[in-house]
């Protein structure tokens, strides 16, 4: 090796290095170096102004983020707006109801009390009060009968003008002229303040409240079992990414034991310590790690898409979870005594049944009221044209009239009862759905324990054997580079060791997950 420096020209500048071997001569120029230094520095400056921070991610952001993301969220808030504008609509029904009205008619022809003009005789009115006449108000003829007077018609027969007073003929007549009751009604015009003020109406109105009041609730109780849901569903795919995420580092891991293996085994095969098919052994190991490698890769990609959509983020933004890079994932077992009181009073379905029952016994309220007499108090202040307080005069006249009203239900064939009967069952079938609910949350409570308990003693056999699985690896690489163990002995032990990891992994999330279900079946999940 042979190492020379030479100098040219000053306006050069440049010096340059040779560095020369019987297969290599490599030329160095000082200014070349320290101009690429200074372009690269720049460049990786500007990629980093360029290129953003990649997200990181705990679980409380996932948690949070799904849940503002989730559609189905936000449709149970509008369902509790709607619920609370219910209950404020329902409580007007204990106020008076206070209405206008207005209408207007055309006629084609105008109204008249009389077809033709009226000609009324004109008589005496008698002693006794009644109308009658003498005889000089008459132009019938008079004759005795049974000596009394008695008028004859137009035959010459007498009659009882009492009984057929047509028959008078009577001298004096008024007219009543057609005109005078005739009366415009072409356009009429009316127009009414309403008030109806209820005072009893069997209960219904306080029912309704109750209901509206219930209905809001209900959402509530409801949102929260969906929110409860959306948590579940996120932990299980952030700790299914973290899960994939260690699967990964340990498949890395193998591969790198797998590279070291495969410059030994060359080694070997060259000085004639090892076979071709120790050496084809190791490569097919690889490839198969290779394969898992690719294979977790695909799983990691497709989890976060999941997550990211749960979470609001585009499909192909990338981002880091906090725990990815923990090797120990934090498992906590719960020792405390659970009241199942306390669970019920925690588990939001209890609640909405429990909500639903009563819903259901105010609905039971409702219908008896159409049993009930209804009373409510009413009052009007009316405008009309033409008006027919002093005559029909074409201009308006205002008047106001107060009452109370009574509805009372006779008879409809029992159509309220069967209707009450019908909403008693309803009740019913709420109640056998609460107890329902209760037995499966208890069977639930007590599956989440076991498993927890189960999931316990798995990590900590899990463990253990990842410790033996290290102790065995670290003592066939030893024997297998002291030339004492064989490859396949050497492969197996790399194998076990994979297994031990996954194991091991497998048994974290699933104490994880086992703490999680836990919290679900004791309705504490993000409390």
């Amino acid at each position: 090796m042979e190492f020379k420096i030479n100098t040219k020209a000053r306006r050069t500048q440049s010096f340059y290095f040779s560095l020369c071997s019987s297969h290599l001569c490599v030329h160095f120029s000082i200014k070349q170096i320290f101009m690429n230094k200074v372009t690269t520095t720049i460049l990786l400056v500007f990629l980093t102004i360029q290129l953003p921070a990649q997200r990181v991610l705990t679980l409380d952001d996932c948690r949070n983020l799904a849940l503002q993301n989730n559609k189905e969220q936000k449709i149970a808030e509008e369902e509790i707006k709607i619920a609370g504008y219910k209950k404020k609509a329902a409580f007007t029904k204990y106020l008076p109801d206070i209405s206008l009205k207005g209408a207007y008619l055309r006629n084609q022809k105008e109204m008249s009390l009389i077809s033709q003009d009226m000609f009324l005789p004109i008589g005496t009115r008698m002693a006794d009060g009644s109308f009658g006449f003498s005889q000089d108000q008459i132009n019938n003829r008079w004759t005795i009968v049974n000596g009394q007077p008695a008028p004859l018609d137009a035959n010459g027969l007498p009659f009882d003008p009492k009984a057929d007073p047509e028959k008078i003929m009577w001298k004096n007549y008024t007219t009543i002229p057609k005109e005078e009751l005739t009366f415009d009604t072409r356009n009429i015009y009316v127009g009414a303040i309403n008030l109806v003020q209820p005072i009893f109406m069997g209960g219904k109105i306080v029912a309704y409240n109750k209901i509206a009041e219930l209905s809001k609730e209900l959402a509530a109780s409801q949102q929260e079992t969906n929110r409860q849901e959306i948590i579940l569903n996120t932990d299980e795919t952030y700790w299914q990414v973290i899960s994939l995420t260690g699967k990964k580092k340990a498949v890395e891991g193998l591969l790198e034991l797998l590279s070291k293996m495969e410059y030994d085994v060359d080694a070997l095969v060259e000085n004639g310590l090892a076979t071709k098919a120790d050496k084809l052994s190791v490569l097919v190991k690889k490839n198969e790690a290779e394969m898992a490698l690719l294979k977790v890769d695909d799983g990691i990609s497709l989890s976060k898409m999941l997550l990211a959509q749960y979470c609001g983020f585009p499909m192909e933004e990338t981002f880091s979870l906090a725990d990815e890079q923990t090797n120990d994932i934090p498992v906590k077992i719960s020792g405390d005594t659970i009241e199942l009181s306390q669970v019920y009073a925690n588990r939001s379905e209890i609640k909405s049944l429990d909500y639903a029952q009563k819903l259901y016994r105010q609905k039971e309220k409702v219908v008896r009221a159409d049993l009930l007499p209804n009373i409510a108090l009413t009052a009007n202040y009316l405008a009309t044209n033409p008006n027919s307080v002093n005559g029909f005069k074409n201009k308006f006249d205002f008047a106001w009239n107060i009452g109370v009203m009574v509805n009372i239900p006779l008879l409809h064939w029992g159509e309220n009862i069967h209707l009450l009967n019908a909403a008693k069952s309803e009740t019913m079938i709420a109640g056998y759905k609460l107890s329902e609910a209760q037995e499966k949350i208890e069977l639930q409570l007590n599956q989440s324990l076991f498993k927890q308990t189960e999931a316990a003693k798995k990590l900590q056999l899990a463990q253990k054997n990842l410790e033996k699985a290290n102790e065995n690896l670290r003592y066939a690489t030893l024997g297998f580079r002291e030339g004492v163990i064989p490859a396949s002995n050497l492969l197996e032990a790399q194998a076990v060791w994979l297994s031990a990891n996954s194991d091991k992994i497998d048994a974290e999330v699933e104490a994880k997950m086992s703490e999680v279900y836990l919290q679900k079946a004791m309705g504490t999940l993000g409390k």
